[in-house]
């Protein structure tokens, strides 16, 4: 990683909150080295965040890691060496007391160095003393390590107090084996925090790694190789249970091998069960791709938080159970803002934390495929449409989701099935199926001549109902100008509604039938009202045809949506009957009779006057008065 690159990672780290942040190994390279020159003196470190260099127990080393931190407001000497017994027996070949001699003179003059350093540059220094491999290390000799560091420091007081790293450097047992006393294969955190002395005046660090691939992994791609993310984060867990103070870790889990614990995963678990790790992932996708980009690597649509697929259900079951849970959550909240009381918390099926709270949104909650379920195909059209499909419906519309599916066999998006949404009800401004209602009006009847008065200009109706009530006598007489299969004609049916009024209408001129199921009426965009539309679904049938389902299979459903309710309605009607309508053939145009007009006072000219008031007819035409037939004009 280029230093320009790193710079790039160390202000994301503190953007986020971390206010230690271990920087580079300064004596390895020159370009490591002078990063940390660098950001300390470009003043690129906030006064309250403190960098962490690492120095294996070597004087020379040592010493150029300290050399590296002047003028850093407060630094932290991370001094390790390794002191497990494959480590001391075959790659030092030093007894234990030659180990514990070898750190006690490490902490002696890291102790003189930085104690010059301040006198120089005011840097204040703390030491972070790492066990390298201490989960392979015997107990006994840990704390007996730990103990003699802590007196050769000499300095360590419960305001400034020293540092124990305890890596489990190759993770080789579960990960209770990392936290518990009882175990003793490898020495614990819990009796190292029990067992070494002045414990006030130390800060117990965990630093897990990856190495065991269960109970729970994750895969990740880091320069075309494959890496498995495991048990770090529950040893991580169990060992701040276990009397740990601190984390070491990395974002993504990125380290040596398998990888550290992933910082990211642990933080939002604390935050998921109401502990706040004081760090800002509420843009986590920006956060992931520069940690990727940074690192050339890659994660996996399904890794914990981070991945595409994190917080998405395929499953119609999950489904179902979000859905339910986010219709519940906006009554809730709706709630708290009329009320001004309680509190906007967060409880959801299969989802642990708000994505919001990441900077994701709901809309990849759900996906849909062919084995999801009516849940997740509504929950799209709420999503899109504000449409809250009743239960018959989701039944019925999801069969033509899952049947598309099927086909194309590929998932289907919120815009796939919004437009199978559109297909499938006839919405849109041109026609879409065999039935096309253009314009209409609605007219009072005469209860007893039962002829038309004038057309109502603005009918009062109710957006929940299709039938009036009992005591409403009154008929009205549906016009309208319906185009079929292309041409345009003009059908008139009678009703106590304008729903059945236009039924009515259907049957007399199409010859078509049909009965009304179950009815819902809704309301969108009311908060606006030049905005606000009326949406009816209803439920239709062929007369005669067999009753649907009570679960909803093989129901067929209309959908309106309109500014104004009656033509809601109506819409609603023409969109079921176009999905009843099939390749049925339907009545032809009607000839409507139209009466002579009366004739003016000149009847003379036009005929003889006979005895029974009568005329002299001068055509045919004026005996049978006009036969008007219903031009067909295309649409």
């Amino acid at each position: 990683m280029s230093n320009s690159t790193k710079l790039e990672l160390f202000r994301e780290l503190v953007r986020i909150g971390f206010k230690e942040i271990e920087v580079a190994y300064p004596s390895a390279s020159e370009q490591e080295f002078q990063f940390v020159r660098s950001i300390i003196q470009n003043g690129e470190v906030p006064d309250d965040v403190s960098l962490q260099v690492i120095t294996p127990a070597r004087a020379d080393l040592i010493a150029k890691s300290i050399e590296s931190l002047s003028g850093c407001r407060h630094a932290i000497i991370h001094l390790y060496n390794a002191v497990s017994p494959v480590f001391r027996e075959v790659v030092f070949r030093n007894t234990k007391e030659q180990t514990v001699d070898l750190t006690a003179g490490a902490v002696r003059l890291v102790k003189k160095l930085t104690e010059e350093e301040t006198v120089r540059s005011g840097t204040r220094f703390t030491l972070n003393y790492c066990l390298e491999t201490f989960s392979q290390t015997e107990v006994d000799f840990a704390v007996e390590l730990a103990n003699r560091v802590l007196a050769e420091w000499g300095k360590a007081t419960p305001d400034d107090k020293v540092m124990f790293n305890l890596a489990a450097t190759v993770e080789c047992a579960p990960s209770n084996h990392y936290a518990d006393m009882t175990k003793t294969y490898a020495v614990q955190v819990e009796y190292f925090s029990t067992h070494i002395d002045q414990r006030d005046c130390k800060l117990i660090s965990i630093h897990p790694h990856n190495d065991r691939g269960q109970p729970s992994f994750y895969y990740i791609y880091i320069n075309g190789n494959l890496w498995c993310l495991g048990t770090a984060v529950a040893a991580a867990e169990l060992g701040l249970l276990a009397g740990g103070d601190r984390i070491e870790g990395c974002l993504l889990g990125n380290g040596e091998r398998t990888g550290n614990v992933d910082l990211i995963s642990l933080a939002l678990n604390l935050y998921s069960q109401g502990i706040s790790p004081g760090l800002d992932f509420s843009n986590l996708s920006k956060t992931v791709a520069l940690v990727c980009r940074c690192n050339e690597m890659q994660i996996p649509d399904r890794y914990p938080y981070a991945g595409q697929l994190v917080f998405t259900a395929f499953a119609g079951t999950h489904q179902d159970a979000i859905k339910k849970g986010l219709d519940a959550q906006d009554k809730r909240w709706s709630e708290v803002d009329r009320t001004r009381k309680g509190t906007k918390y967060w409880a959801m099926p299969y989802i642990p934390l708000d994505p919001k709270d990441l900077g994701y949104g709901y809309e990849n909650l759900i996906r849909v495929s062919s084995q999801s379920g009516k849940a997740g195909t509504a929950y799209m059209i709420k999503q899109t449409m504000q449409l809250d499909l009743p239960r018959r419906m989701q039944v019925s519309f999801y069969q033509v989701v899952q049947d598309e599916s099927e086909r194309t066999g590929k998932e289907m998006t919120a815009t796939l099935i919004t437009s199978a949404f559109r297909q499938t009800y006839s919405l849109g401004s041109r026609p879409i199926g065999r039935l096309f209602l253009r314009t209409f009006t609605l007219s009072p009847l005469s209860p007893t001549s039962r002829e038309p008065s004038s057309p109502l200009s603005d009918y009062s109706d109710d957006n929940q109902t299709l039938t009036p009530f009992d005591d409403d006598s009154s008929i009205l007489r549906f016009e309208g100008e319906l185009a079929v299969d292309g041409t345009v004609r003009t059908i008139r049916g009678d009703g106590h509604a304008p729903v059945l009024a236009l039924i009515d209408a259907l049957r007399s001129d199409l010859g078509f039938e049909l009965d009304i199921g179950e009815v819902t009426g809704q309301v969108i965009n009311d908060e606006t009202p030049a905005s606000t539309k009326y949406v009816t679904l209803l439920e239709m049938y062929v007369r005669g045809a067999p009753i649907p389902s009570k679960s909803g299979v093989g129901t067929t459903w209309g959908v309106g949506i309109s500014s104004d309710i009656t033509a809601a309605k109506c819409r609603a009607v023409i969109s079921a009957a176009n999905a009843l309508a099939g390749d049925r053939s339907f009545l032809r145009p009607k000839r409507i009779f139209t009466p002579r007009p009366k004739l003016a006072d000149d009847w003379i000219h036009h005929g003889v006057k006979l005895r029974t008031g009568g005329i002299t007819p001068s055509s045919d035409q004026e005996i049978f008065g006009t036969l008007r037939v219903q031009t067909p004009t295309q649409n």
